[in-house]
């Protein structure tokens, strides 16, 4: 058979410095301030499908919900009784909800591209969006801790130990300082967006191989079926990793509330 073969490349998607400014769009107003490529539409596109849903499932709430307010809210209260009470308790679950499951149901819309049609790219596979949400969960884990003690003692609670030798504070607090807040943030990126991509990566390498042998390598077109049903079995194995990562970012979101909130327990 013959056909061509076009070589997967990553350069333009992932690092916004070499999209050519023919591709963005709006790359004429307001000097470029607004330009968008193809990722942070797609970005847009979820996050707006998303609130469309909510705001569809809820616009006339029942008593006995149905249909989609019934999908709506077993999907929230998933988040509220799984993720937010499960940590933080009823009381403080309620009071963080809509930050958590703001966080949940963002991530999980956004990594939802991986194996949609058309689109098949996750936007979390770069850095912006990630480090936004993680900067969003640093500000309000230390926001609860500034609330219940003060910024002076939330500050000396998190990062000294009670009971410690004097001269360990020297080593343990730089230590704890960076774990809280510098690491956490940090983490919650380099997490979410590495997954992404590495899954991303592995999907590009599978269906180009498929390209690849059934275009290219006309004695080895049968193995085309092969790396075909591999790409389409980690395509499923993706929709896990998907759920999962959006859960671990909103769990170690109310984690890190919890931590906050109980600083003087350190």
């Amino acid at each position: 058979m013959k056909g061509e073969f076009h070589s997967p490349s990553l350069e333009h998607e992932f690092f916004p410095g070499q999209v050519d400014p023919n591709d963005l769009w709006f790359s004429d107003f307001a000097n470029g301030w607004f330009a968008l490529d193809r990722l942070m539409l797609i970005r847009i596109l979820m996050i707006a499908l998303v609130s469309a849903f909510f705001l569809i499932a809820m616009r006339k709430p029942k008593l006995i919900p149905s249909g989609v307010q019934n999908f709506a809210e077993l999907a929230l209260d998933f988040v509220r009784i799984h993720v937010a009470e499960d940590i933080l308790g009823k009381k403080e679950g309620r009071r963080f909800l809509p930050i958590i499951a703001s966080i949940f149901f963002a991530v999980l819309a956004v990594n939802l591209p991986t194996i949609i049609p058309f689109l098949n790219i996750s936007p979390s596979a770069r850095i912006g969006f990630p480090l936004v949400l993680a900067v969003v969960a640093y500000v309000v884990f230390i926001y609860a801790g500034v609330k219940r003690y003060g910024f002076g003692k939330f500050v000396k609670s998190s990062l000294v130990i009670p009971g410690l030798p004097t001269f360990l504070h020297v080593i343990v607090v730089p230590i704890e300082f960076f774990s809280t807040f510098i690491l956490r943030p940090v983490t919650l990126t380099i997490r979410l967006m590495a997954n992404m991509l590495a899954g991303h990566i592995i999907l590009v390498m599978l269906f180009s191989a498929t390209n690849f042998f059934f275009w290219q390598m006309n004695g080895w077109t049968l193995l085309s079926g092969g790396t075909l049903l591999f790409g389409i079995a980690f395509s499923f194995f993706e929709i896990m990793v998907i759920f999962l990562q959006a859960y671990i970012f909103a769990l170690l979101t109310a984690v890190y509330i919890e931590l906050s909130l109980h600083a003087d327990e350190h």
